[in-house]
């Protein structure tokens, strides 16, 4: 019989634990009107969506994680089996099977060429770089806010605002997968390791705080929640200090002290929400966890780099993979598809502004690996602080977000303490790279 038993468990568990969530979800939303009731009535409704939202994902990651805890207790992967069920389960929990999903089995890795590059070459190649990071995160950063602030116009002149931020996610992540997916289909790649389970944790992250940062535009400004971003390494310290007892050096705490006392002034000195304190204590709640959750989705990627040697384009099209059936159902779930349908009927220009962003997103991804590629980490952060900068002079431009001589300083004190840092930080390289060199010469 091999693992049929195992197998008919394992659609069991998935029927059942699918069924349950269904259940749970249908008695929720029978009560709230699918939440529209309480998000209308609180400042707070976000609370109730974040939780129809997570009740979302729990269809995917509930099954995922009692499949996990049956197949690692009856050692069903040991037991071996054929069939779509056995292999399936090898590759989203064990990895590395003959006939990788991410990978082409027959890849060969390429002798390394060192191709020495013109000044010129060079120029040319980092202003394609640098206008391309620039023109699709400053159009991203742009269409962001317009539809999650502003309002839509049909044919009649009736207005409507778009409200479902998870939405948004769904359409970034979707083309970014189907993009990342063609180029693995067109290109090569060594074979994947990775077991496929592990990208969800990443995954959930991603599409949490980016919900988040859709979502905090409804209570903070842009120009605030760019800030917040420039401001990420002040969670990302804590985290270190606390986890995995990271010494920092003494410029990078003046410099955290710096950063936090410019968004301070920033923040007080708004005049776009200085007339609702709730209103402003969910966007800072909403930004707080976006910064802490994006700090751990860059943290865990990294760490799939370093243990399984995955590569860039292997790593954009498996979290986007979990994100978009994450999301996916979530929004079908709720009942959401067919409201949003109904949106884009009525305003079709919001289908145009949702296929910009989703372009944008998914080129801004490609842009910021062939970036890193060529000139590094540093050129690439200098870059991305340069369009935070160009992003908040565009959004005071363009929705007249009002921005008194203190603001000012504080975005200043800010941008100039990120710099410092940066310079700082590749400083002391070089001189640990020149201390080591001399240490080698006395040897």
């Amino acid at each position: 019989m091999g693992n049929f038993v195992g197998d008919i468990v394992i659609c069991v568990l998935l029927l059942l634990s699918i069924s349950i969530i269904f259940g749970t979800s249908e008695v929720i939303k029978l009560f709230t009107n699918n939440g529209e009731e309480v998000l209308k009535a609180s400042t707070y409704g976000w609370i109730i969506r974040l939780c129809l939202n997570l009740l979302g994902y729990a269809t995917v990651l509930l099954p995922g994680c009692l499949i996990y805890k049956y197949v690692r207790y009856t050692k069903y992967i040991q037991r071996g089996g054929k069939g779509c069920i056995p292999r399936l389960v090898h590759s989203c929990f064990m990895g590395y099977c003959e006939t990788g999903l991410l990978d082409s089995p027959t890849y060969a890795p390429n002798a390394p060429t060192h191709v020495q590059r013109t000044f010129a070459q060079d120029a040319l190649l980092l202003m394609y770089c640098f206008f391309g990071l620039q023109i699709s995160y400053l159009t991203w950063g742009y269409l962001q806010e317009k539809i999650m602030t502003q309002k839509y116009e049909d044919a009649s002149g009736n207005k409507g605002q778009f409200q479902d931020s998870q939405f948004l996610v769904f359409v970034n992540r979707i083309l970014a997968f189907l993009m990342s997916g063609l180029y693995l289909l067109i290109q090569r790649q060594p074979q994947h390791k990775t077991p496929l389970y592990k990208y969800a944790f990443c995954s959930l992250s991603n599409i949490m705080s980016s919900w988040c940062q859709y979502e905090a535009l409804k209570y903070v400004s842009f120009p605030s929640q760019v800030l917040a971003k420039a401001s990420k390494i002040i969670p990302v310290m804590i985290m270190g200090k606390i986890v995995s007892h990271t010494t920092y050096e003494y410029y990078e705490y003046v410099t955290a002290i710096l950063i936090s006392i410019g968004m301070t002034l920033f923040m007080l000195d708004s005049s776009d929400h200085k007339n609702d304190g709730a209103t402003t204590l969910s966007g800072l709640i909403l930004l707080a966890t976006y910064l802490l959750l994006d700090s751990f989705t860059s943290t865990w990627q990294n760490a799939l780099f370093v243990d399984y040697g995955v590569t860039s384009i292997q790593m954009m099209c498996a979290v986007n993979m979990f994100s978009c059936l994450l999301t996916a159902m979530s929004l079908f779930q709720q009942s959401s598809f067919s409201l949003i349908f109904s949106f884009m009927t009525t305003y079709p220009r919001f289908i145009i502004d949702c296929l910009l962003i989703s372009i944008c997103s998914a080129s801004g991804q490609l842009y910021i690996f062939y970036t890193i590629s060529k000139f590094g980490s540093i050129t690439f952060v200098i870059m991305m602080t340069i369009r935070q900068g160009l992003a908040i002079l565009l959004s005071c431009l363009i929705y007249h977000h009002a921005i008194t001589v203190v603001g000012i300083f504080g975005i200043l004190l800010v941008f100039s303490s990120v710099f410092l840092r940066i310079y700082c930080n590749n400083r002391l390289r070089a001189i640990r790279r020149r201390r080591a060199a001399a240490n080698n010469i006395k040897h």
